[in-house]
C-alpha cells in the first residue's frame, strides 16, 4: 500500500577489443570470453519500436538503474495489478495514491503509459491486483474478455473498489457501485489480491486486515462474501501485514504434490530495523488457509532490507507455466528518502518462484531470476579455476551493470566472499562466515552511510544483513545482479535471497575475492555485462558517456582530493588517458594523474570547473569545484 524501454542490436565487442582484453588476462588470473547475442536477436521483435539513442542522457542520472524498472519522475512504490494479457505484461505501481502504468513484451524493456487510476470521489487508489475476466462474469465486456482492477479506496475508511478496461488497459472506467466491499469498521483493510479458484469456480480475494489476512469469494467480482481469516498467532507480528499474495506451486516440480504459498509484507518496525516480508506454506480450499508449519515458524522472503510488497503476475499462459513476481526495492523506514533525482524507487528484477524440499526435509520458497534477463548479456567472461587465500582482485572484468555466478568450495576457512562495486573507499560484500554459520550482504562501505528516515531521524543505512547457513556445508553457488544502485543475490539457486540498495560512486567498479583464516577453491566464476533496457544498444565501439566519481566537490585551501573517470558502457576499454581541463588554474592544481584519475590540491578560495574529455568520444563531463578558506 502507499499512503499517503527499450531495444536491440548486434554484439558490440570486436575482435580487436577481445584481443586487448584477453592479453590482460595473463596478469593474475586466466579467463575466456565468449560473445553473446544469438538469444538476444531472437527477442528483438519484443522490444519497443522507438527508443532513445545510446548516447542520449535518458535514464543516465546518478544512481539510475539500467536494467531495473523505475519511474521517470516522482515516487514509485508497491507493484500493483501485475498481469499478462494478449502478449503484454502490465506493471502498475503506486505513485502518490495513483496507479502508474507500464507495459512490456519480455519483462525487460518497459514502455511507460499514462496514469491508469487517479484519485476520485472515493479518495486514493491504493494497492491491489488485476485479473482477466475471461468469461465476462462481471457483465462489463459484452461477452468478451477484459481486464478488471481491484484496489483500495480511502474516503471514509479503506474499502475495496473495482475498475475495468476494454482496451488492453489503456483506459479505465470505475464501477458505479463502488466500493464493492465497504469498510467493516477497522483501520487497516487494504491491498486486495484476487484470483480465480478453479476447484470452487469462484473468484477469491485475500486482503490485509491489520496483522492478519481475510478471505472473500465472489461469482462476479462485484458481490463478495466473507469466508475466513488467517494470521492469529501465526508467523511474525512485529508490524502490520500488507500486500498479500496467494498462489499454488508444485513441490520439487511434482504436479501431483502442490502447496499454497501465502506471502505478506510486514511494515516498518524496530525488531527488523525497517519493513520486511514473510511467507507461509500450506493448504487452501478456496475458503480457508491452513499453515503446514508450526505457528511460531517465520519464513523470511528476502534477507536483505529492500524487497517489499512483492506481487506475482496473473494470467501467465499455461504453456509458460511460471509463477513470476517482483517487488519494490525500498523499505518503509526510508521509502522516499533515497538520494536520487528526479525519481524515487525502483523494482527488483522479475523472479521465477518454486517450492523445493531442502536438506532438513522442510519445504522452502526458491526465487530465481527469470530467463529473459539472459537476453541482456553482452558477452561471457569466464575466469579460470583457482585457489584464493587472502585477497585476489579480478583484473579480467570490472563493471557496474552486470550479472555474475560463482561456485566456491572450502575445507578450513573462517570467512570468505566477493567484494563488488569496489574502489579504495567503497565496496559491497557478499560473504560467508563459517565460524558463525552466516551468510551476509554488507553495505557498510558501499558509499551512503547515513540518511534521514521518513520521520526525519538519522538512520544507519550502511549496515549488514545476515541469515543462518547450515553448518557442514562446504560448497556454495552465488548468483548476483549488480546495477547502479542495487545488489541482488541468489544463493544456491535461490534458496537464500538478499536485495539491497546501495549508493556507491559511479566509478566504483572493482571486483575482488577474499578469504580470512584459510583458503577457498574457485570452481567457476562467470561474468556477464548487461545492456541497458532504457536506450538503444550502442554501436560497435561506441562510447555512450563519461562518468566521474563526483560532479560536485567542496574543499578547503590546502586539501587534496582524487577524482576518477570511466567510459560507459562497462565493456568499452581504453589505455588512452582522459584529458582534464581546469578553468581557473590558480584555484586548484593537478598534483598527480594516471589514465583514469587525477589528484587535485586546493590553492585558494573560489569556484572553478574541470572539463573531462577522452579521445574516443566527443561527449564530456564537468566537475564543479568549490574551495573554501
Amino acid at each position: 500500500m502507499e499512503w499517503k524501454n527499450r531495444r536491440g542490436g548486434e554484439n558490440i565487442l570486436t575482435k580487436r577489443i577481445l584481443t586487448v582484453v584477453l592479453s590482460v588476462t595473463l596478469l593474475l588470473t586466466g579467463c575466456s570470453i565468449n560473445q553473446m547475442g544469438k538469444e538476444a536477436k531472437n527477442l528483438d521483435a519484443l522490444r519497443p519500436d522507438k527508443m532513445e539513442a545510446a548516447t542520449s542522457d535518458y535514464y543516465t542520472e546518478l544512481y539510475r538503474p539500467q536494467y531495473h524498472f523505475s519511474t521517470p519522475t516522482g515516487n514509485l512504490a508497491d507493484p500493483n495489478g501485475l498481469i499478462y494479457f494478449e502478449g503484454e505484461y502490465h506493471l502498475f505501481h503506486q505513485k502518490n495514491g495513483n496507479w502508474a502504468h507500464a507495459v512490456s513484451r519480455d519483462l525487460m524493456y518497459w514502455e511507460h503509459l499514462p496514469i491508469a487510476l487517479e484519485h476520485d470521489n472515493l479518495g486514493q487508489a491504493l494497492s491491489g491486483s488485476a485479473v482477466v475476466d475471461w468469461n465476462d462474469s462481471t457483465g462489463f465486456f459484452e461477452g468478451k474478455a477484459g481486464l478488471v482492477a481491484i484496489y483500495t479506496n480511502t474516503e471514509g475508511g479503506e474499502s475495496q473498489s473495482i475498475a475495468y478496461s476494454k482496451d488492453n488497459g489503456r483506459t479505465w472506467e470505475r464501477y458505479k457501485g463502488n466500493p464493492v466491499i465497504p469498510n467493516p469498521g477497522i483501520k487497516d483493510f487494504r491491498d486486495p489480491k484476487v484470483f480465480w479458484h478453479e476447484s470452487t469456480k469462484k473468484w477469491v480475494m485475500v486482503v490485509s486486515t491489520n496483522q492478519s489476512v481475510t478471505f472473500y469469494n465472489s461469482d462476479n467480482l462485484i458481490d463478495w462474501e466473507f469466508q475466513s481469516q488467517f494470521g492469529d498467532k501465526e508467523g511474525s507480528h512485529v508490524a502490520v501485514w500488507e500486500c498479500p499474495d496467494l498462489f499454488e506451486l508444485p513441490v520439487d516440480g511434482d504436479l501431483n504434490n502442490q502447496k499454497w504459498v501465502l506471502q505478506v509484507s510486514i511494515g516498518d518496525n524496530d525488531e527488523t530495523n525497517g519493513s520486511t516480508a514473510q511467507y507461509f506454506i500450506g493448504e487452501f480450499d478456496g475458503t480457508q488457509f491452513i499453515n503446514d508449519n508450526f505457528p511460531e515458524t517465520i519464513l523470511t522472503t528476502d534477507f536483505g532490507q529492500d524487497f517489499y510488497a512483492a506481487q506475482s503476475f496473473s494470467d501467465i499462459p499455461e504453456q509458460d507455466g511460471r509463477r513470476i513476481w517482483l517487488g519494490w526495492m525500498a523499505n518503509w523506514r526510508y521509502p522516499y528518502q533515497s538520494p536520487t533525482e528526479p525519481w524515487k524507487g525502483s523494482m527488483s528484477i522479475p523472479r521465477q518462484l518454486s517450492l523445493k524440499t531442502v536438506k532438513d526435509g522442510s519445504i522452502k520458497l526458491f526465487q530465481e531470476p527469470v530467463s529473459e534477463i539472459e537476453s541482456l548479456r553482452v558477452d561471457h567472461i569466464a575466469i579460470d579455476s583457482m585457489e584464493v587465500e587472502g585477497e585476489q582482485s579480478i583484473n579480467d572484468f570490472s563493471g557496474i551493470n552486470y550479472e555474475f555466478e560463482a561456485v566456491l568450495e572450502w575445507e578450513n576457512v573462517e570467512e570468505f566472499g566477493i567484494r563488488v562495486r569496489q574502489s579504495d573507499d567503497e565496496d559491497t560484500v557478499i560473504g560467508v562466515n563459517t565460524k558463525e554459520n552466516k551468510l551476509f550482504l554488507d553495505r557498510s562501505r558501499a558509499g551512503l552511510d547515513m540518511l534521514l528516515d521518513r520521520n526525519g531521524n538519522p538512520f544507519l543505512f550502511g549496515n549488514s544483513h545476515t541469515t543462518t547457513y547450515p553448518s557442514g556445508e562446504k560448497r556454495i553457488k552465488i548468483k548476483g545482479f549488480v546495477d547502479e544502485s542495487s545488489v541482488e543475490v541468489f544463493i544456491n539457486d535461490g534458496e537464500y535471497v538478499f536485495t539491497n540498495l546501495i549508493y556507491s560512486q559511479p566509478t566504483s567498479n572493482g571486483i575482488e575475492l577474499y578469504t580470512k583464516g584459510g583458503k577457498i577453491k574457485v570452481v567457476s566464476l562467470d561474468f556477464y555485462p548487461l545492456y541497458s533496457t532504457w536506450r538503444e544498444r550502442p554501436k560497435e565501439n561506441e562510447v555512450e558517456r563519461i562518468v566521474v566519481s563526483t560532479e560536485y566537490l567542496t574543499l578547503k585551501v590546502g586539501e587534496n582530493q582524487t577524482i576518477h573517470a570511466l567510459l560507459k558502457p562497462d565493456w568499452v576499454k581504453s589505455n588512452t588517458p582522459f584529458n582534464w581541463d581546469i578553468n581557473e588554474q590558480d584555484i586548484i592544481e593537478i598534483t598527480e594523474s594516471d589514465e583514469k584519475s587525477i589528484s587535485i590540491k586546493a590553492l585558494k578560495a573560489g569556484v572553478t570547473n574541470i572539463l573531462v574529455k577522452h579521445p574516443q568520444t566527443e561527449t564530456t563531463r564537468e566537475v564543479k569545484v568549490r574551495v573554501l578558506e
